[in-house]
């Protein structure tokens, strides 16, 4: 493929990715430092190694140029390299990014984040989304004196800690003890989550979900989480990591109104960079602080974690989102390709099988088989003709860097991809086409 929007033929299946790939599974266990990106997630022969990327595109060591959803995991909301960010970015480096003392970064940071996000009493800033769910969790758990945790069983991912990892098909090494000590809830059901609460009185410190995903939340639910939360004496945590900025600035908690204990971002927030807050009630961070006279808590303490060009580039982002309407484009952008994926699937006999789910600002689709069942075979189908058609999309999350142009050529790869999808249909077999084995799912227990 040339650096324009051409068709890719199977004869060229990515030399030097597949030399790279190797290389990285030689020397890092999994060959990616996020399972989200393993190659396993893709078809065989078709993961591409990336080369750079810029606005809505990124490029791959064989040359090949791609339109890409979902960018770095939902973190580049704003494209790649985007000029303004960068610029913040260079200029603090030039400046230094980390001291031995607190930077005037910090406070201009810590200002920019609560002004935007005005629910929140105080900050603090960490690298990751984990290490800000479990600061959250470990401050529930301080804060009421109990020591179980509630996690949204809908949800598919909250940290990389114990007490959520455990709960997954991924448990290796994790004690059976620490397990117990996580029990679920079912999204959008107030009175299962009562029932929960109930059979462990005074037991659980806290609720944690993210407040929206693929569907929105029924009318009255997340009110109803705050009451049941206050009732039964635990702390209610929204995990905003993917909320927040494509649902609103503020979040969920801003679009829907209903205020959480304690909140999580990151991904967005730093369009790329590495960057994650912590929010919440003053009376429950001041717990990880100086100020006060209760036993201390651990909070949140790390080295990197105030890098001056990751809060610049923070800081950036929520000028840009403020400034120029970004999540207004991004939900603009999202229903355009959604409609037109939809009529293109529906075209050619697949509407029923290739399904576009989620807020138009996080869109993800489903490969469905005959019987209508969730397909990792026919989803490896479709992954191979987006590819082999120059789009790079494990989602269709949509960033706000993407033309009409970019969303027209990847309806009309789509579309080709819904014609072999129909073929493998009627065929009642989609083996042919698959060029390989099947792309797997994240948290599997075996290889």
């Amino acid at each position: 493929m040339d650096t324009e929007h051409t068709e890719q033929t199977t004869e060229f299946l990515l030399p030097r990715s597949r030399t790279a790939n190797e290389r990285l599974h030689a020397m890092i266990p999994g060959g990616a430092h996020t399972y989200a990106k393993g190659d396993d997630q893709y078809p065989e022969n078709l993961t591409p190694v990336i080369s750079h990327g810029r606005g809505a595109h990124v490029w791959d060591i064989d040359g090949n140029r791609y339109v890409e959803y979902g960018s770095g995991l939902r973190s580049v909301s704003l494209g790649h390299a985007h000029p303004r960010v960068t610029e913040a970015v260079r200029r603090e480096i030039d400046r230094g990014s980390n001291f031995v003392r607190p930077s005037i970064v910090e406070v201009e940071a810590a200002e920019r984040f609560l002004a935007t996000v005005p629910t929140a009493e105080m900050v603090k800033f960490a690298k990751n989304g984990s290490d800000a769910t479990t600061a959250a969790v470990r401050l529930a758990r301080a804060a009421t004196g109990r020591p179980r945790v509630a996690i949204c069983a809908d949800h598919p991912f909250f940290s990389v800690d114990d007490w959520f990892i455990g709960t997954t098909p991924m448990s290796a090494g994790i004690p059976a003890a620490t397990n117990e000590l996580t029990v679920a809830f079912p999204y959008g059901d107030l009175a299962a989550t009562e029932e929960l609460l109930a059979r462990y009185p005074d037991e659980v410190a806290c609720l944690i979900l993210e407040p929206a995903t693929h569907t929105e939340p029924p009318p009255g639910y997340l009110a109803g989480l705050r009451e049941l939360a206050d009732r039964h004496g635990c702390v209610l945590i929204f995990d905003e990591m993917i909320t927040g900025f494509r649902w609103s600035e503020a979040g969920a908690q801003g679009l829907y109104g209903v205020v959480p204990d304690l909140s999580t971002f990151g991904k967005a927030l730093g369009n790329g960079f590495a960057v994650s807050a912590l929010a919440g009630r003053r009376e429950l961070m001041e717990l990880g602080g100086l100020r006060h006279s209760g036993d201390r808590v651990f909070l949140l303490s790390t080295t990197h974690g105030a890098e001056t060009h990751s809060l610049a580039a923070a800081m950036a982002v929520q000028t840009i989102y403020a400034e120029e309407g970004v999540t207004a484009r991004l939900h603009t952008l999202g229903e355009k390709l959604a409609a037109d994926v939809r009529a293109a699937a529906a075209d050619m006999g697949v509407g029923e099988h290739i399904v576009v789910r989620g807020r138009a600002s996080n869109l993800v689709f489903a490969t469905l088989d005959e019987n209508g069942q969730p397909s990792q075979q026919y989803r490896t189908l479709f992954l191979r003709r987006l590819l082999e058609g120059g789009v790079l999309a494990p989602s269709f999350v949509v960033s706000s860097a993407l033309s009409d142009a970019d969303i027209d050529h990847t309806v009309d790869v789509v579309a080709r991809a819904c014609a072999v999808y129909r073929k493998a249909l009627d065929a009642a077999d989609p083996t042919p086409w698959l060029g390989g084995r099947p792309v797997k799912p994240v948290f599997r227990r075996l290889e």
